[in-house]
């Protein structure tokens, strides 16, 4: 498979507070030289336990943050962070990405019409075709088993699962290439769980989605992902074929992550 973005040498690191005037200037690593290639079509999972530097992974992926060394490709063309917002649409065009929390995520001012089809406003798509724009909103909206009608509506009239299925469709109206999801199933009851994954797989069945799958719920990885990363203290310490990490760890970390589960016996 076609590498679609390969990440070298990923490390960011922040500035700590000082607390006198005289202080020595201290820093946080949050991710520490990660490298990483995902294929065109592949699903990955990255797992870890909070603090592990998955969110920040991803947030240089998308060029959401700058790196303080390392390189992002996607498609072979060069991801530069400090380029402008304007500079950046090819790669926003490209992507998309669901939250955690659908609720925040989602501008309760705003109609579910307005705000799914933001994507499709923010990058300039169907500029001088407002028809289209609501048209493709309207289908989205199908896409993700909601009704058109909908469109109308405001975002504390849904329940939880509505609403994330309402993120989903802003996350992939403008038909992008990648679908990234920080967490986006750990505040869905099982059930609605259950229903946003088969859609995810759906998706990435019909339009040939490549995902990054952000999750603390190694089960959600094991039934979506093909790949899977494994990260602790801001490092990737495994990462290799969901199977073969999940039922054969090399790493000590990955070997005690998979023990913490919690286990019912029949």
């Amino acid at each position: 498979m076609t590498a679609l973005i390969e990440a070298r040498g990923l490390t960011r690191r922040y500035p700590v507070a000082k607390q006198s005037l005289f202080e020595r200037r201290r820093w946080t690593t949050a991710l520490e030289d990660a490298d990483l290639t995902v294929a065109e079509g592949e699903a990955v999972g990255i797992i870890g336990e909070s603090g592990s530097g998955k969110s920040t992974l991803v947030r240089l992926l998308l060029a959401l943050d700058r790196p303080t060394s390392g390189t992002i490709a996607f498609d072979g063309r060069r991801v530069d962070a400090a380029a402008s917002a304007r500079s950046l649409h090819w790669l926003r065009r490209e992507t998309g990405i669901v939250f955690q929390d659908p609720y925040s995520s989602l501008d309760p001012r705003m109609s579910v019409g307005r705000i799914v089809g933001e994507p499709l406003w923010a990058l300039g798509i169907d500029a001088a075709d407002s028809a289209a724009r609501r048209a493709r909103v309207r289908d989205v909206l199908e896409d993700v088993g909601l009704e058109p009608d909908m469109a109308n509506r405001y975002p504390h009239e849904f329940s939880g699962g509505q609403r994330q299925r309402i993120a989903l469709a802003r996350a992939i109206v403008h038909r992008p290439r990648v679908l990234v999801g920080d967490e986006p199933l750990s505040a869905l009851d099982v059930t609605v769980r259950a229903q946003i994954l088969e859609l995810l797989r759906e998706l990435r069945r019909r339009d040939g989605l490549t995902l990054l799958m952000v999750s603390h719920d190694i089960g959600v990885v094991q039934n979506l992902c093909d790949a899977v990363v494994v990260m602790k203290d801001g490092r990737i310490v495994e990462q290799g074929a969901t199977q073969r990490v999940l039922e054969d760890p090399q790493e000590d970390y990955t070997k005690r992550l998979l023990a913490s589960i919690p286990v019912i016996d029949a």
